[in-house]
C-alpha cells in the first residue's frame, strides 16, 4: 500500500513585487540620485532605505527642497519617472523567481502578489512579462488596502486566495514587509538585494 504524503507546512506562496519579481527599486534610486547630483547633491541608501516597501516615507522633492536646491518639481518629478521606467524596461526577472513560479503550482501551491505599489504599474509589467495569468490574486495599494508595514495587503491576498495566512508563505525584500507579513501571521523569507542587503531583515 503507498504511504500518504506528509502534510504541507504552507498552501500558498504570496510575493512582494518591487525588489523580489522586478528589481525597480534600483532603477527608482538611481534615477533619483542621477537627479540629486545634476542639482550638486547626494542621496545615500540610507536616507533612500526608508521609502522602500511602502509608500510613502521619504519624499525626495522636499528632502532637494530642505537642502535648497531649486527645480521645478513637476519637470523633475517627470524626468525621474521616465527615467525609472527606463531602467526598469530594461531589467529582466530576479534570479530564481521564474523557477519558483513554474515549481509552485506543481507542489499545489497557489500564488499571489501583495504590493504596495498600484495595480497597474504592478500589472503592467507583469503582462509585458507574459506572466499576469499565473497569480491567483494581486493585491495593490489602490484597492482600499493601506500599504505595508500594515499586514491587510497580505491579509487581503491570502483571502482571495482562502488560505489561512498561517499556511502561506511571504516573499519580501524589505523590513516595511517583513513587518507586514508577520503581522498577517505568515511565514516570511527575505530576499534582499543591493538596496536591502544591509538593512534588518532579522524577523523574517
Amino acid at each position: 500500500m503507498r504511504a500518504a504524503s506528509p502534510p504541507r507546512a504552507i498552501d500558498a506562496v504570496v510575493f512582494d513585487f518591487d525588489g523580489v519579481i522586478l528589481d525597480t527599486e534600483t532603477p527608482f534610486f538611481y534615477a533619483w540620485s542621477e537627479a540629486y547630483a545634476q542639482l550638486g547633491l547626494e542621496l545615500t541608501v540610507e536616507e533612500w532605505s526608508t521609502c522602500i516597501g511602502t509608500h510613502g516615507g521619504f519624499d525626495p522633492l522636499e528632502d532637494l527642497a530642505a537642502k535648497g536646491a531649486e527645480f521645478d518639481p513637476d519637470e523633475l518629478l517627470g524626468r525621474v519617472r521616465a527615467r525609472k521606467n527606463e531602467l526598469t524596461q530594461e531589467d529582466i526577472l530576479l534570479p530564481g523567481f521564474r523557477e519558483w513560479l513554474t515549481e509552485a503550482p506543481q507542489l499545489g501551491l497557489s500564488v499571489a502578489v501583495a504590493s504596495s505599489s498600484t495595480h497597474d504599474w504592478v500589472n503592467g509589467h507583469l503582462v509585458r512579462l507574459a506572466l499576469a495569468d499565473q497569480f491567483g490574486h494581486m493585491s495593490c495599494r489602490e484597492e482600499g488596502v493601506p500599504p505595508k508595514p500594515a499586514p491587510d495587503l497580505y491579509l487581503r491576498a491570502c483571502g482571495a486566495l482562502n488560505v489561512d495566512p498561517s499556511r502561506a508563505l511571504a516573499v519580501e525584500d524589505s523590513p516595511h514587509g517583513v513587518t507586514a507579513a508577520k503581522a498577517a501571521g505568515m511565514y516570511c523569507l527575505a530576499v534582499p538585494h543591493e538596496l536591502t542587503s544591509g538593512l534588518d531583515l532579522a524577523a523574517a
